[in-house]
């Protein structure tokens, strides 16, 4: 009998998000689970780390399945952390990070909490996956994911990942019977048009709330973005060497040394 792979399952939606809970459920069915989440949401958070205060992990029940789970204080990437040098007693085979309750398509890759907890897992060499509904709903409906989810998992444990790559999967937010396939994509060039609320406190302070709209500046038919807005399941290779390697050359050409 083939021993079953051990899955590192964190998000960044907190520990009792409904997304966590059902990804909780799929590995379920996959391997031997081991849950490291945080104990709040922690949505936003990119790769931030904790430095400068202490952090704190507690066994947890939450439901009768078979997982053991782990509730921390820190952050998505600290979760891993810990999750991989205190509290596993071998290297997972596999790290997945979700289901993340909105979009992390595009330039959301570079904030988003649930992806860099996937990141924090490929730079350790562990393959990792995160993934996200395009469903910001506290209650939304996780149950036409479920079987693309699967299938992408068992083949990500079946055929490994590149070095230095994990994959970035979002999700549309329509019915199973809508949704025409999965396709492999590039990241669309896109941002945020930001802008700030300003508002005055009753103490007479000014404070901000951070606005604005998602503007896709990509008219490319291999991207994220177009794939989701056609009713596809977007999976983009993300690399987290940032290096720049074409731009070696030119930059090589200034008079640096003077």
């Amino acid at each position: 009998m083939s021993k079953k792979p051990l899955i590192l399952v964190v998000n960044d939606d907190g520990i009792t998000a409904p997304g966590i809970r059902t990804l909780i459920k799929i590995m379920n069915t996959i391997g031997d689970v081991v849950v490291v989440a945080p104990d709040s949401p922690q949505s936003g958070m990119g790769h931030a780390i904790t430095v400068d205060s202490t952090l704190y992990v507690e066994k947890i029940t939450i439901d009768d399945g078979p997982q053991n789970e782990y509730s921390c204080s820190g952050t998505p990437a600290d979760c891993v952390k810990l999750g991989i040098r205190e509290i596993l007693k071998r290297t997972p085979d596999l790290c997945v990070s979700g289901i993340n309750h909105g979009s992390n398509s595009s330039i959301n890759v570079i904030y988003s909490g649930t992806m860099s907890a996937a990141i924090e897992a490929g730079i350790e060499g562990i393959p990792a996956i995160g993934f996200s509904l395009l469903d910001y709903n506290w209650g939304a409906n996780f149950e036409h994911s479920q079987s693309f989810i699967k299938t992408i998992t068992e083949n990500t444990l079946k055929h490994g990942l590149p070095q230095g790559v994990v994959l970035n999967v979002n999700i549309p937010n329509v019915s199973k019977s809508k949704i025409k396939g999965i396709r492999v994509c590039r990241q669309a060039k896109a941002n945020w048009v930001e802008k700030f609320d300003k508002r005055q406190s009753p103490m007479g302070k000014d404070y901000y709330w951070l606005a604005g709209k998602f503007v896709n500046l990509d008219q490319g038919e291999d991207t994220d973005e177009w794939a989701l807005e056609n009713n596809y399941v977007s999976v983009v290779p993300v690399q987290f060497d940032l290096t720049a390697y074409q731009s070696i050359k030119q930059i090589n050409t200034w008079n640096l040394n003077d």
